[in-house]
């Protein structure tokens, strides 16, 4: 399809954040508070951004490409730390931290937003980079995937 490998994710992220606002004060009815909102939000957005950057490091560390939009460029696959627990810590962390913008928004409609985004990314991101992966490292890869789940 087309539009594979075309956005980059973290376009896709912004975007989502930007509809989950605009969802937000489109219905403004409906929003929830609790107790510890701005620590519930901050400890979520914290784990997100740290998630984020043990791949990040891994990748750094194992001299491969950190760039999302050319997986066919990797050179290494990396399979311990954080990718021990998850295959995709990068886009687990940006998934948390906007789990972290609809807690602070406070609208139950922003929520709808994060399935949408996991649904985006598995399909139009993370497909075709696991196709790649396959090609790149064929039995390795594929004997990494079935033993490490794709988010967590």
């Amino acid at each position: 399809m087309t539009l594979e490998l075309k956005i980059p994710p973290m376009a896709v992220a912004l975007i989502t954040a930007a509809c989950m606002w605009l969802a937000a004060r489109a219905v403004p009815g409906i929003e929830v508070s609790f107790p510890g909102h701005d620590v519930v939000t901050g400890t979520v957005a914290v784990s997100g951004g740290f998630i984020a950057l043990l791949g990040v490091v891994a990748f750094s560390r194992a001299g491969t490409t950190v760039n999302p939009m050319k997986p066919g460029s990797s050179s290494s696959l990396v399979v311990t730390g954080i990718y021990s627990v998850t295959r995709n810590p990068m886009y687990l962390g940006v998934l948390l931290v906007l789990l972290a913008w609809a807690i602070y928004l406070a609208n139950v409609l922003t929520v709808l937003f994060l399935p949408a985004f996991v649904w985006y990314m598995n399909r139009y991101q993370i497909e075709p980079e696991e196709r790649a992966l396959t090609s790149l490292f064929g039995t390795e890869f594929t004997a990494y995937a079935a033993r490490v789940r794709r988010w967590i």
